[in-house]
């Protein structure tokens, strides 16, 4: 991969209006967009970065993520799961594995997608 795309894929997970966290191996979390902040502001926002992400899960949360991580790691193919549906928010989410050029697992983050119809008018160039 060209290493000339970071800026682009900084900007593009900055950018993402839908919170971001990025995890290593140890679950320790490297990385969370502004949206991510925001969302997780009460449990200390960006002052989570560092810190391990299991902390901030239960007991079951927990055993759920090293199962996961396992199965990432028991394949290359194994790079996408399914993990809950939350119908408050009327979302989809998932634990996506993160790979180097090799195929090599580097990490995860969780990954939502939302159900609801964009509210913003289409082409809206006004500010």
């Amino acid at each position: 991969m060209d290493r000339n795309l970071y800026p682009y894929l900084l900007s593009m997970a900055q950018e993402d209006r839908h919170a971001i966290v990025l995890c290593n191996l140890e679950h320790e979390i490297i990385y969370m967009n502004p949206a991510a902040v925001e969302r997780y502001a009460r449990y200390g926002g960006n002052a989570l970065v560092g810190k391990s992400l299991l902390d901030c899960h239960n007991g079951k949360s927990r055993e759920r993520i090293e199962q996961v991580l396992n199965w990432f790691q028991a394949g290359k193919e194994n790079n996408r799961i399914y993990t809950s549906y939350n119908e408050k928010e009327k979302k989809d989410v998932y634990m996506i594995a993160l790979r180097d050029e090799e195929g090599n697992l580097i990490g995860y983050y969780e990954k939502h997608e939302y159900r609801n119809r964009e509210t913003m008018k289409m082409y809206d160039f006004a500010e």
